[in-house]
């Protein structure tokens, strides 16, 4: 080998290792979606914009590109969400009440605040009510992106306590839209959604270990969840119920890692963080800010989505921890002082992915979804670069827990 081609071979050598630490960073998906949003709202505020918006109606088969993005590969999205609740509930951080205490209550007073002060703003408009659930959520790439910008900063624990809070954050998303976003019932379709349902978790009781079966079933379920007027991508979370945790027979002494559930989630990782979920924000991020006024700002939709990231969740996640603290329920997170948890709080504000998804599932009105995505893209990033100039301040040092 010459010398220019050993060169040449050692900087490709970087070159893949920085590509390959980047993938396998959880937060770099968080940061592809923050580009992924600019080009969308770049697209839609371009001389391409009638292009951009064209695409997304085109029909491929019976849906057009914009639902299968929205109810296709969101479901797998859904799927990978289910499948880390899943783990999280049994074999991981949420495995015992003890350490579902704090991280609920934070979740649960992130949801309920948000929705309070949306519906303060607009409960005279019976049609803007239906986003009440809009600034409930919590974007866990984007906030663990932003996390990621700090370095050391911010300590492990802290990394720890927000996967915990978003996980069940997005628990209380997929129940949401289960019970308040379903359309007109097709009980048929429906009860053989529940016939498939019941055939997979027989599959998993007799000892099922091969993978395609699963998927397989998959996809005859997420058809007839198409069809049953419950939205489509419940039918990854239903799915993600299905697969096995155990370990693979005969193997008792393999990792947790071997259990289909893992390896499935593994595989989804990658995919759904730097495709899917870049696909989804550049489809649905893209807003025409031509008419947006300063006036617009405040009407009430929008004021109501960016008022219930940025305070409300800053209000019910510091708040609801600060309760269960005092009252003795639980301890901060170690090496976490008040000042990184309200930097914390402020980022669960950043709601994106999830937000713009449950606004696309609230409004018909293309002009009250265009009103909902300026609120969430405003909200977010106001309490994104709030959070993250707290926690910037606070430096990562041990702060003394409160008596």
């Amino acid at each position: 080998m010459s010398q220019h081609q050993f060169h040449e071979h050692a900087a490709k050598g970087r070159v893949d290792s920085t590509v390959r630490q980047f993938l396998d960073n959880e937060a770099s998906g968080g940061l592809v979606l923050m580009a992924v949003a600019l080009l969308a709202l770049i697209a839609a505020n371009s001389p391409v914009a009638s292009s951009y918006f064209a695409l997304l109606q085109i029909y491929v088969g019976p849906l057009s590109i914009q639902h299968w993005i929205n109810d296709a590969l969101m479901a797998v999205f859904f799927l990978l969400v289910g499948l880390e609740i899943k783990r999280e509930m049994l074999d991981g951080q949420l495995s015992s009440w003890s350490s579902r205490i704090l991280p609920g209550a934070a979740a649960a007073g992130g949801m309920l605040v948000p929705a309070l002060i949306y519906v303060a703003f607009n409960h005279s408009n019976p049609a803007a009510l239906q986003g009440w659930a809009i600034p409930t959520a919590t974007d866990i790439a984007f906030a663990l992106g932003v996390l990621s910008l700090l370095g050391p900063r911010v300590p492990v624990s802290l990394k720890v306590f927000l996967t915990a809070l978003a996980i069940i954050d997005d628990l209380g998303a997929v129940i949401v839209i289960a019970l308040f976003y379903t359309a007109d019932l097709n009980l048929l379709a429906l009860g053989g959604a529940a016939f498939v349902f019941a055939s997979l978790v027989a599959f998993n009781r007799l000892g099922g270990m091969r993978l395609w079966p699963y998927l397989i079933f998959g996809v005859i379920l997420w058809a007839l969840v198409l069809k049953s007027g419950v939205h489509t991508t419940l039918a990854g979370v239903i799915l993600s119920l299905a697969i096995p945790i155990r370990l693979t027979p005969g193997n008792p002494e393999a990792s947790p890692n071997a259990s289909l559930l893992h390896k499935l989630e593994h595989v989804l990782q990658k995919p759904v963080a730097f495709l899917i979920v870049p696909i989804f924000g550049f489809a649905n991020a893209g807003v025409p800010l031509a008419g947006v006024t300063p006036s617009a700002l405040i009407e009430p939709l929008m004021l109501g989505v960016g008022s219930g990231l940025i305070i409300g969740k800053l209000i019910g996640v510091f708040g609801a921890v600060a309760l269960i603290v005092k009252l003795g329920f639980a301890d901060l997170p170690s090496d976490v002082g008040w000042d990184q948890l309200l930097g914390v709080s402020l980022l669960c504000g950043i709601g994106f992915t999830m937000s713009l998804f449950i606004g696309v599932l609230a409004f018909d009105d293309p002009a009250m979804q265009d009103h909902a995505k300026i609120g969430v893209l405003a909200g977010s990033m106001i309490a994104g670069l709030a959070g993250y100039l707290v926690l910037r301040g606070t430096g990562r040092r041990k702060l003394g827990h409160p008596s």
